[in-house]
């Protein structure tokens, strides 16, 4: 066949992370039909949506069986009913968007692997380890990758002064996916300033900003200078469980420009060729999700997956075990006891706990020697694989 493909696919591993685990997953319980595998793996919640978010797709599905209320394409970037109740969740913490920097999706994933179209060849920086889909997407439009070394000594928050000051598109997630590390204001400062100074963008993913609990910005718009510097891509998958539902946005100020073109504009222009908008239904839901009672339910779910946090948090320390986040993050990064490597622990605790988690390696070379275990998991089988490890570790 003569058609030409794109050759850069062929510099992706051959598996994506969550896939091998899966398959791993399957084979062992293949050939282990009686375990009782335990899933702190994979960062998919547990619980259901909230009341007021079922109330109102409920509503809105009555508005789609009747001719008077039936809607057909949703804007490209969100119904100004969603954009508004964007901007002011924004300003329930004190940071101010307008309603027309709000662009809304069906979810971060996609927007962190679609903003890469507005961009041409420059540099991509990224921290190691790191969501695979930062790496994945510039691997596959061929860019150019740095990475920045995240280890225990930086307390996994990669600061700019690892950096040579040149321009370049800038990945950065507070809090952190796969490590719980966050950011503090001063922190964001820093690489506000370095953005602003060399002329980069900075790509900020704010997906686990509800999980902040003291006054870490959950925002990088929250630092003085980011709007002209960054662009800022958030979800409800895991404030209010829109994992399946798929609701975000993505937020880039007016004001921010490169080569004198508007990146709003560009990131438009792109939507309206390639996205049809999200359902109308959905849309319903997310504002439901993100009104005063929305909120106040998705702050009992965030409670309940911060507890499941605490519980693995304390075995954790009572075994010695060095980790970091659980505190503004469902994610716990810990060291491989026994100084194993991140696929050796992950067989370990699956074949002799019967625990999935996540092999810190298949975030990056510095993830090598560390494990993910998330809190998304139900309270009842958290506390089980508490036990198991309790006695068993």
């Amino acid at each position: 066949m003569s058609i030409k493909i794109n050759e850069n696919y062929k510099n992706l591993k051959e598996s994506y992370l969550f896939s091998e685990i899966g398959k791993r997953v399957r084979d062992y319980a293949a050939a282990h039909p009686d375990a009782s595998i335990i899933r702190l793996g994979i960062g998919d919640v547990t619980l259901p949506l909230s009341p007021c978010v079922i109330k109102a797709m409920h509503a809105a599905v009555d508005e789609m069986g009747s001719a008077a209320t039936f809607r057909g394409y949703a804007p490209e970037y969100g119904y100004d009913f969603i954009r508004k109740a964007v901007s002011s969740y924004y300003s329930s913490f004190g940071v101010s968007v307008s309603e027309d920097e709000v662009f809304v999706s069906d979810g971060a994933k996609s927007d962190v692997g679609n903003i890469t179209d507005i961009f041409g060849d420059n540099t991509v920086v990224i921290p190691d380890p790191v969501y695979p889909v930062y790496m994945d997407s510039n691997i596959m439009n061929g860019r150019r990758i740095k990475f920045i070394n995240a280890t225990e000594e930086n307390g996994f928050l990669p600061m700019p002064d690892l950096l040579d000051g040149e321009s370049a598109v800038i990945y950065l997630c507070s809090p952190n996916n796969p490590t719980g590390a966050a950011y503090s204001h001063d922190q964001l400062k820093l690489w506000v300033d370095y953005a602003n100074k060399s002329g980069s963008v900075i790509i900020f993913d704010s997906a686990y900003e509800a999980y902040i609990s003291d006054d870490t910005p959950h925002s990088i718009f929250a630092v003085e200078g980011a709007r002209t510097c960054a662009i800022e891509i958030c979800s409800l998958s895991k404030s209010a469980g829109f994992t399946g539902t798929r609701c975000a946005w993505t937020i880039i100020p007016r004001e921010l420009t490169a080569g004198g073109v508007s990146l709003a504009h560009l990131w438009e222009r792109r939507q309206a060729t390639k996205f049809n908008g999200v359902p109308y239904i959905i849309q319903r839901a997310a504002e439901a999700a993100l009104s005063e009672r929305g909120r106040r339910e998705c702050a009992a779910m965030v409670a309940y997956y911060m507890e499941n946090a605490a519980m693995i948090a304390d075995v954790l320390k009572d075994k010695g075990i060095w980790f970091t986040g659980g505190k503004n993050s469902p994610y716990i990064w810990l060291r491989c006891p026994g100084g194993m490597d991140s696929w050796t622990f992950f067989d370990h605790l699956l074949d002799k706990f019967r625990i999935v988690g996540t092999p810190g390696a298949g975030f990056g070379k510095m993830g090598e020697g560390y494990f993910r275990l998330t809190a998304f998991g139900n309270k009842d089988a958290t506390a089980e694989a508490v036990r198991r490890l309790r006695e068993g570790l």
